[in-house]
């Protein structure tokens, strides 16, 4: 079910009445950085989806309102079951989590009973139940580090993820074919444009992106890595190939800077704003901690499963949850 709201908010003070839900409700608001600026503004946490579901684990809180996409909101209900975890619209999905269905995954892993499934995040509650290893971008180099080079690995639900390891590791890895069409929006032609136009700006790039993006990066990481590095960076234009609405935090951190964000084949920015985080509004949120629905459900069986590659993870690389700069790309792609 999707929140929506059942009358006219119109008059609303809604930041007001989401300040006073979020105290009647013991309420802890978690925020994407692809959130809208005003989202980000209100939450209680911004960042990584996995760093926020384990600050929320931590909290005393009775209610998690997560403003991201479903994968995330199961992963917070995951990691902390006897919180009612509330997503402002249910329909928040992800390109990534929707390449990758249970059924065939499982028929996939299945014709390789040979490999492990190391499996990127960004995908539901029954893949990471089916994987043996999950990973985020920041932590998958040094999970893979850890794994005999003579066993046989299934990545996915990303192509582009995948590869770029594959490459930068040399550790080949049977891939699935999925991608995110944030990141596959992004046009290396006026990508060259733009830094022609800035010949000293950096780009900063998430390795979901194409192999055609990150062989021009200057260097590739996770959503809190590129925050990093773009508050770190003594350049004073930086080139941002991720989704935009990242770049919020960044002219906070640092205004005296200017972030550009990488263009699409039109030349803006605008096509690579993910249209599932933006299903999330001000409005939702009221009505969703208001109602306290629609909430995250997850059978117990299925929800162990799931936590039990999560844990896999945590083990063999807990230090690298909202940290994690991939490196520079420096090797040619492969198609």
């Amino acid at each position: 079910m999707t929140a929506q709201p059942r009358e006219n908010l119109s008059g609303l003070d809604l930041r007001a009445e989401i300040d006073r839900l979020r105290k009647d409700r013991n309420a802890v608001i978690l925020a994407h950085y692809y959130q809208k600026p005003e989202i980000q503004d209100i939450a209680d946490f911004v960042g990584d989806s996995l760093e926020l579901s384990r600050i929320a684990a931590e909290t005393d809180a009775d209610v998690i309102a997560f403003c991201g996409v479903k994968f995330m909101a199961e992963t917070a209900k995951i990691l902390s079951p006897d919180k009612i975890v509330i997503l402002p619209d249910m329909d928040a999905g992800c390109s990534l989590e929707d390449s990758c269905p249970p059924d065939k995954f499982a028929a996939f892993r299945a014709e390789h009973p040979d490999h492990i499934a190391l499996t990127y995040i960004n995908c539901s509650a029954a893949v990471k139940a089916l994987s043996d290893i999950i990973v985020t971008s920041s932590s998958a180099e040094k999970i893979l580090s850890q794994i005999p080079t003579d066993q046989k690995i299934i990545f996915g639900p990303d192509k582009h993820l995948g590869g770029y390891l594959v490459r930068k590791l040399g550790r080949d890895m049977l891939l699935w074919p999925g991608v995110c069409i944030v990141h596959e929006a992004f046009s290396e032609t006026e990508l060259l444009k733009l830094k022609a136009q800035y010949p000293d700006a950096p780009v900063a790039a998430h390795p979901e992106c194409p192999a055609h993006i990150l062989d021009h990066a200057d260097m590739v990481g996770s959503t809190s890595a590129i925050l990093k590095f773009a508050k770190e960076t003594p350049s004073e234009v930086v080139i941002v190939a991720t989704e935009p609405h990242i770049i919020h935090q960044m002219e906070k951190a640092v205004p005296e800077k200017t972030f550009i964000g990488a263009p699409g084949a039109d030349g803006n920015c605008n096509c690579n704003i993910c249209p599932y985080m933006a299903l999330n509004t001000m409005e939702k949120l009221y009505v969703a901690l208001r109602d306290l629905e629609p909430r995250i459900e997850l059978d117990e069986e299925l929800r162990l499963k799931a936590k039990k590659s999560l844990d896999r993870m945590l083990e063999m690389a807990s230090s690298t949850v909202g940290q994690g700069d991939l490196g520079r790309p420096d090797l040619a792609h492969q198609d």
